[in-house]
């Protein structure tokens, strides 16, 4: 293990879960990422042995069957994990989303019908609130659920849902008629169950099926289209409408901690497979490392790994201390995503005409690296957050 991406002030748990974690890594999935990423392949036996580790219960609270961890410890996970392969980080993100919402804001019956089921992975979470043409603008959601005598009924499309076919919960956001002059406040949080897997998989909800993508490959992403699905006003996150796009906005937040640990994880690896190859291979007589032009590049690789990792950890740990952390999030999020693209763009130069092969693992970071300028908010939705609570915060007086 190098020196980039360690972690002051940790227990001796949280270091024992991380040796696992990234012995895992080592063993489970890099031999094998770059061959299933390729094929597109569902990584199911990785899924299985990160079921095992206790992963999908990790922040679930020991009365509901998981191991109770913290946000920091999740996230310095997934950093591990997407330093082996993006994608299975991304099987997790939106299950981590979805029980960090019931925890927030289910109902107790809510958290015993899925939080336990959920530790073990018997449950499987998925989120959902873009839809065609919508983009970042939440409020110009059209997918709406209309009142019926006994709960409710959803007509709509949803987009981009990561883990919809292979999830069995989606959390999911819709327009509801609650009379409020506030668009955020007409909206509402549906907990929806189905099966897994594509087609028609509850009554009135249809999954098409996996969305090809430039990579981000292995885990699927789909479309969900509601026709006519009925649900009971039991499966209402919270018990109550109208609260859907705080409880939302909530979930986002701790989900951009999530893409701020992947892109560092990413930008680790990539740092990585750069100064090892830097060490094996020669040009003018000498191994390139030698060059003080590929020694300034691996030294800035470095540094912005480690800014990187400071202001994920830093926004982790606010949240653990229940402060608010949306402008830190926002910040680490922004930071880590433009830095991961700027460390895998340096690695595959450093590789030269070999990081254009599909042979070297360079080519998959490429890929996977450009979705973290766009998960969780593109860094223009991250600065428009941040520049708005700075302003607030340094307001003029009189």
């Amino acid at each position: 293990m190098g020196r980039l991406c360690q972690t002051e002030g940790l227990t001796e748990d949280q270091v024992e879960i991380l040796k696992a974690v990234r012995t895992f890594v080592d063993e489970k999935i890099l031999p094998v990422a770059t061959e299933l990423e390729h094929a597109d392949t569902y990584p199911q036996e990785i899924v299985d042995g990160l079921k095992e580790l206790g992963i999908f219960g990790l922040m679930i609270p020991e009365e509901y069957d998981g191991l109770g961890e913290s946000l920091l410890t999740y996230a310095l996970c997934v950093e591990e994990i997407a330093r082996g392969w993006m994608s299975v980080s991304g099987v997790i993100n939106t299950h981590f989303i979805v029980a960090y919402m019931l925890m927030r804001h289910g109902t107790e019956e809510q958290k015993q019908k899925y939080l336990p089921r959920m530790a073990t992975g018997e449950v499987r979470g998925s989120f959902s609130m873009s839809e065609p043409g919508l983009g970042s603008d939440v409020a110009a959601i059209k997918t709406k659920a209309a009142r019926t005598d006994d709960g409710y009924t959803i007509d709509g499309q949803k987009m981009w849902l990561t883990n919809g076919g292979s999830s069995n919960l989606i959390a999911v956001l819709v327009k509801t008629d609650e009379g409020s002059d506030s668009v955020y406040r007409n909206m509402t949080t549906f907990l929806v169950e189905k099966e897994p897997g594509f087609g028609e998989t509850a009554p009135g909800l249809t999954i098409p099926g996996k969305i090809d993508k430039m990579g981000y490959k292995g885990v699927d992403t789909t479309e969900a289209i509601f026709e006519g699905h009925r649900i009971s006003a039991e499966q209402v996150l919270g018990g109550g409408p109208g609260k859907g796009f705080y409880q939302m906005m909530d979930g986002v937040e701790v989900g951009r901690v999530n893409v701020a640990a992947r892109a560092c994880g990413i930008a680790n690896r990539a740092f990585e497979l750069a100064i090892a190859y830097a060490q094996t291979r020669e040009t003018f007589g000498k191994q390139i490392a030698d060059h003080q032009a590929i020694l300034f590049r691996l030294a800035e690789m470095a540094t912005k790994v480690e800014a990187s990792h400071a202001m994920m950890v830093k926004a982790a740990r606010l949240k653990d201390k229940g402060e608010r952390n949306d402008v830190e999030a926002g910040m680490a999020k922004m930071l880590a995503a433009e830095y991961c693209n700027e460390v895998v763009q340096d690695s595959f130069r450093i590789h030269g005409g070999y990081g254009y092969s599909k042979e070297y693992e360079i080519e998959r970071l490429y890929r996977e690296a450009a979705f973290m300028l766009i998960g969780e908010g593109t860094s223009d939705i991250q600065k428009m957050i941040i520049g708005r609570s700075l302003l607030k915060d340094y307001a003029l007086k009189g």
